[in-house]
C-alpha cells in the first residue's frame, strides 16, 4: 500500500516536522535542571543546547541534499528519522558533558534528512497559485513543535525530573518514519548533466545572485532565534526570578500563537501579492517583516518586567515567522528544479553553521565575562543584518538562467 494522496503526505510530512521542533527545544526547556546536574558552564550548556545538534545536522545535509536529488527521498528522510528518535531517547541517559554532546549530535541527523528533502516532495505535489501556502503548512510546524517542546519540557521536568522528557518524545519518531517508507513520491524533473557532480551543482548555486542574499539573511536571522530559543527561559529566570515552569509556559504559549498566526498570514501574503516574479516579491516581504522585527527585539531585552519582554518578544517573533513561508520558497524557486534538494542542504548548512551553532555558545561567553542581559543585545543587531541583505537580493534577477 501506498500514500498517494497529497493532503495526507502534506499532513505527514509535517507532523513529522512538529515533533522534531519538538525534540529540539527540549534541552532550552530544561536546561536550567540539566545544567545543574551535568555542571554544565554557560558555554558547555551553549554547546549541548544547540552547536551539538547542528554539528550532526550540518555533516549530514549535505549528504542528504546531492543524493535527493539523485535518489528516492522517502528512504534517506525515514533513515534519518530514525536515527533522530534513537538518539532523542538516549539523551534522557546522559550523564555527563561528553555523553550528552554525543547524543545530540546524532539527533541533528534526522533534521538533516526530512529538512533538506521535506520541502522539495511539497513544492512537487503543490499547485504553483498555493505553494507557499503549502509550504507554511509544513513550516508552521516549527513554532508549534518548539512551543510544545517548552511547556511539555517545562511540566516533565516539573513533574518526574528533565530526563523523562526525551524518553516521552523519542517514540514518536519512529513511528512516523515507518509511514514515510510508504508515501508514493511525485515526479521529478530530470537532472541536467552540466551538473552531474556535488561540486559543480555547489558552484551553480553560488552563481545565482538572489540566492545567496537570501540565504545569507536567512543565516543572520537564524542567528538571532537560535539565540532566543535556547537563553530566554535561563534570561527569565535570572533577570526576573520567574520560577523555570512558568518561564517555559508562557514563553511556548508566545511562540505557538505568534508563530502559528505569522506563519499562516505570511504564506497567505506570499500568495496574494501581485506581481510576476514571485521570487522577488516574497524577499521583499522577507526584508519587511525583518525590519518590522528590530525594534522589538530591542525592547524586549530592555524591558524591566516579564510583561514588557513577553510583549517585545511577542511581536519582533510575530514579524520574524511572517518570512517563514516566503524565505523558503525563494530557496526552492530561485535555482533549477534539478537543484532544489542541493539547494535547501546549502542553505541549511549555511544557516545553522554560521547562524545557531554560533549564537548560543558566544551569547554564553559573553554573559560569563559581563551578563547575560549584554550578551543579548548582539541578537537585534544579527537580525537588522537580516535586512540589509534581504533588501540587496531584491535588486538582484530573482530567477535562475
Amino acid at each position: 500500500m501506498r500514500i498517494q494522496n497529497p493532503y495526507v503526505i502534506l499532513g505527514l510530512l509535517s507532523g513529522l516536522n512538529l515533533v522534531n521542533y519538538l525534540d529540539r527545544y527540549l534541552v532550552a526547556a530544561v536546561g536550567p535542571s540539566l545544567q545543574v546536574e551535568l555542571g554544565l558552564s554557560d558555554f558547555q550548556f551553549g554547546l549541548v543546547a544547540s552547536s551539538a545538534f547542528m554539528v550532526g545536522y550540518l555533516a549530514t545535509s549535505p549528504f542528504f541534499g546531492v543524493l535527493g536529488d539523485r535518489r528516492p527521498r522517502r528512504a534517506l528522510i525515514a533513515l534519518g528519522v530514525g536515527t533522530w528518535s534513537v538518539f532523542t531517547t538516549a539523551s534522557g541517559l546522559a550523564s555527563s558533558f561528553y555523553s550528552m554532546l554525543a547524543a545530540r549530535l546524532f539527533v541533528g541527523v534526522g533534521e538533516a534528512s526530512y529538512g533538506t528533502l521535506a520541502p522539495t516532495i511539497i513544492d512537487d505535489l503543490a499547485q504553483p497559485k498555493v505553494k507557499s501556502r503549502w509550504l507554511g503548512v509544513f513550516y508552521v510546524a516549527i513554532p508549534v513543535g518548539s512551543a510544545l517542546g517548552y511547556v511539555l519540557g517545562g511540566q516533565l521536568e516539573h513533574a518526574f525530573g528533565w530526563r523523562s522528557a526525551f524518553f516521552i518524545a523519542g517514540g514518536p519518531g519512529l513511528l512516523l518514519a515507518m509511514l514515510v517508507l510508504l508515501i508514493r513520491e511525485p515526479p521529478r524533473t530530470p537532472r541536467a548533466t552540466s551538473e552531474s557532480t556535488p561540486r559543480m551543482a555547489f558552484s551553480k548555486l553560488l552563481e545565482i545572485p538572489v540566492y545567496r542574499s537570501a540565504v545569507l539573511g536567512y543565516v543572520a536571522q537564524t542567528f538571532a532565534l537560535g539565540g532566543f530559543a535556547v537563553w530566554a527561559p535561563k534570561y527569565l529566570t535570572t533577570q526576573f526570578g520567574m520560577e523555570l515552569k512558568t518561564a517555559d509556559f508562557w514563553f511556548g504559549v508566545i511562540l505557538v500563537v505568534t508563530g502559528l498566526l505569522a506563519t499562516f498570514v505570511g504564506a497567505d501574503l506570499g500568495d496574494r501579492l501581485p506581481g510576476a516574479d514571485r521570487v522577488r516579491i516574497s524577499l521583499r516581504l522577507c526584508a519587511l517583516t525583518s525590519l518590522l522585527g528590530v525594534p522589538f527585539a530591542v525592547l524586549c531585552l530592555s524591558a524591566g518586567s516579564p510583561v514588557g519582554f513577553f510583549v517585545g518578544i511577542a511581536c519582533a517573533e510575530f514579524a520574524i515567522f511572517l518570512s517563514t513561508s516566503p524565505i523558503n520558497l525563494v530557496i526552492l524557486q530561485s535555482v533549477p528544479e534539478h537543484l532544489r534538494a542541493t539547494a535547501m542542504a546549502v542553505s541549511i548548512l549555511a544557516i545553522h553553521l554560521l547562524g545557531d551553532v554560533i549564537s548560543p555558545p558566544l551569547i554564553g561567553v559573553i554573559s560569563e565575562r559581563s551578563s547575560l542581559r549584554l550578551a543579548m543585545f548582539i541578537l537585534p543587531v544579527a537580525l537588522a543584518m537580516a535586512v540589509l541583505f534581504r533588501w540587496r537580493g531584491v535588486s538582484r534577477r530573482a530567477t535562475p538562467a
